[in-house]
Order: structure tokens, then C-alpha cells, then sequence
């Protein structure tokens, strides 16, 4: 019988203070979780929270900025330490910097490297070590259209989500002994702050619709069903795939 419950389970969700990040948390908590929801501001996920404990959820929230690595591996163990183990790691939280690579400041690259790649490592090696003492647990990296190409003027942000495609790759080679499922997502189009300015952009928009046989952007719900299946028993043999839900962008 297929299983998509998470009953008893514990998921800590990054970047859960809004857009995509909320929207998992709400799916995870709807399908049973306790989720542990992060953000880079105490108090960042407050809205997130009573939002799940509003529906009968059970939620609580934690902080750090994902760019200090002594702050991450600190809240990897507070995370832990609220609720005993995580099952459920989501590494949703990003930024993105828009310039051309000519003028592109070696600061922004390596602020963008450090929030949407290292803290991803970090939380994952961290927590991961509990995980194979469980011998079982589930990490659900967020990748991105721009793992599969290059944009314009965001190459920081791209080498980002193609290196989170790699690492997630190379986190399900070593741990799939250990009952550790190792997968991203990677959304299409998604109306959220990150993509406003495309959005705002009539022309560049116009093409992006053009291009997705669903023929519409998409919303942060449509990510929901991905996240609960990849954290649930359902997706017990998928180890080490980038799942796009991208409205079908991809096959044209």
C-alpha cells in the first residue's frame, strides 16, 4: 500500500518565512509532520507558523542567517535538540544577485555561494550524521531551472542550484546504504519575490508562458505534492533525482 503519511515525522524546513519555503512547510505539516520552520530573522516564521498551527498542524520556528556557517551548524543542532531527530531535512532557503558577469562583485558571488549551496552542506552533513545512526531519513534539496542551464546575468545563482543538483547526486551515492533518500526539486516558473522581476518584465514573461505547455507561471502550491511524496514512504526506491515541476518548461 502506498504511503504518503508523515505521521510522527519531524522536517526542518529553510527559507520557510515566505513563498516556496511556506508553502512546504504547509504541505509537510497538512500530510502530518512536525515542522521546524527556519529563517534567517528571529521571528521570520511566525506567519508560517500560526498559519500551520491554524489548521491543526504542529510547528515551531528557528533562525539563523544561512550566509555564517558557525550560525547554521548552530541551528542545525537547536533544530534537533526541540524535537529529538529530524526525518525530513528541505534545503529551500536562497538569495539571488542580478548583474553581468563583467561587473558581477566577488562579494555578491560568494554571499549567493554561501546561502544557497554551503548552508545546504552544512545542514545536511550535520544532520545527516543522526540520519544514518536512524538508518533511515529523507533530504529534499531545492534546485532550480537554472540547474539545467545558464540564465542571464545570475551566474552565482546558477552555479548555486547546479552545484545543489551535483551535491544531491553525490549525497544519494554515499547514504542510500543507510535508507537515506537524497533528492531535489527543481520548480519551473514560480511566482515568488525571487522571480518578481521577471515577472514584472512583460516581454521576457510573455516568452516564459510561450514556452510551458501549462501555459500559465506557476504557483507555490503546485510544489506540494513533490515535497510530500519525497519526504514520504512513497519515495523509498527514487534516490539521488532532481524532479522538475516546471509545467512541462523542460520538454520544449
Amino acid at each position: 500500500m502506498v504511503n504518503f503519511s508523515l505521521e510522527g515525522k519531524r522536517a526542518l524546513v529553510t527559507g520557510a518565512s515566505r513563498g516556496i519555503g511556506q508553502a512546504l512547510s504547509l504541505a509537510l505539516a497538512q500530510a502530518g509532520a512536525h515542522v521546524i520552520c527556519a529563517s534567517s530573522l528571529a521571528g521570520g516564521c511566525d506567519h508560517t507558523v500560526s498559519k500551520i498551527l491554524a489548521t491543526g498542524g504542529s510547528a515551531n520556528a528557528v533562525s539563523a542567517d544561512l550566509s555564517n556557517a558557525e550560525q547554521v551548524a548552530a541551528m542545525a543542532e537547536e533544530a534537533m535538540g526541540l524535537k529529538g531527530n529530524i526525518d525530513i531535512l528541505v534545503n529551500n532557503g536562497g538569495t539571488i544577485h542580478r548583474a553581468p558577469a563583467t561587473d558581477f562583485p566577488l562579494s555578491a558571488w560568494q554571499h549567493v555561494l554561501a546561502v544557497n549551496l554551503d548552508s545546504a552542506f552544512i545542514l545536511s552533513q550535520a544532520i545527516g550524521r543522526n540520519m544514518i545512526q536512524q538508518q533511515q531519513g529523507k533530504i529534499i534539496n531545492i534546485a532550480s531551472m537554472l540547474s539545467y542551464s545558464g540564465g542571464i546575468t545570475v551566474p552565482a545563482y546558477t552555479a548555486s542550484k547546479h552545484a545543489i543538483a551535483g551535491l544531491t547526486k553525490a549525497l544519494a551515492n554515499e547514504w542510500g546504504q543507510f535508507n537515506i533518500q537524497v533528492n531535489a526539486i527543481a520548480p519551473g516558473y514560480i511566482k515568488t519575490d525571487n522571480t518578481q522581476a521577471l515577472q514584472d518584465d512583460e516581454k521576457r514573461s510573455s516568452e516564459i508562458c510561450a514556452r510551458i505547455p501549462a501555459g500559465r507561471w506557476g504557483q507555490t502550491d503546485d510544489l506540494a505534492g513533490a515535497v510530500v511524496f519525497l519526504a514520504s514512504q512513497a519515495s523509498n526506491y527514487v534516490n539521488g533525482h532532481t524532479l522538475a515541476v516546471d509545467g512541462g518548461f523542460l520538454a520544449r
